[in-house]
């Protein structure tokens, strides 16, 4: 297992849509196992992905209290909505930024797991709003998205600061957030 490098907004690779995965093997196995382990040392509680820019419908999701039950999502397709749910959302990709977001309070949910095997299911709660924020990286959405345009561009403004600061000599150690990202 390897950690990869999560892309940030608003690099353009984020914007790319992702193609169903068609060949269940070991790369692909390998790549599971990366992201998992990429979404643990964020830390964050999903990824997909096109957030360490390989365009493949992937995705892995652990929204456990102790961050061991990983959920892994292979092309996965939302079959219905139903309600609406306002959350505080973050993202790995947009760090250190939070806002509300309206989305579908469950859904159902085709995917296929990490062997090819598909499968239906139905979910609520964090881990709908967590499925439909992942599904959003792969069609080349971020949930900055649902967010003003000024609203965004002053999130732009302020991750290019930060960008920058970080990559000065003087920025040494610092970082940290109580919250968790998808």
């Amino acid at each position: 297992m390897a950690f990869r490098t999560i892309l940030e907004f608003p690099d353009p690779r984020l914007r790319t849509r992702a193609h169903p995965v068609t060949r269940f093997d070991a790369a692909l196995g390998t790549l599971v196992d990366d992201l998992i382990e990429t979404m643990y040392a964020a830390p964050g509680i999903g990824l997909a992905a096109t957030q360490v820019d390989v365009h493949q419908r992937v995705i892995v999701i652990d929204v456990s209290a102790e961050h061991n039950q990983p959920l892994v999502l292979i092309n996965p397709q939302i079959l219905a909505r139903e309600g609406e749910a306002s959350t505080e959302e973050g993202c790995l990709s947009v760090p250190g930024i939070f806002d509300e977001v309206k989305r579908a309070a469950k859904i159902r949910l085709r995917a296929q797991d990490r062997s090819g095997a598909a499968f239906e299911a139905d979910y609520d709660d964090i881990l709908a709003v967590c499925i439909q924020h992942e599904i959003d990286h792969l069609d080349g959405k971020l949930f900055v998205d649902y967010l003003s345009d000024l609203k965004r561009e002053r999130i732009r403004k302020k991750l290019d600061k930060e960008r920058r600061e970080r990559l000065s000599p003087a920025a040494a150690a610092s970082s940290g957030s109580a919250r968790r990202a998808y």
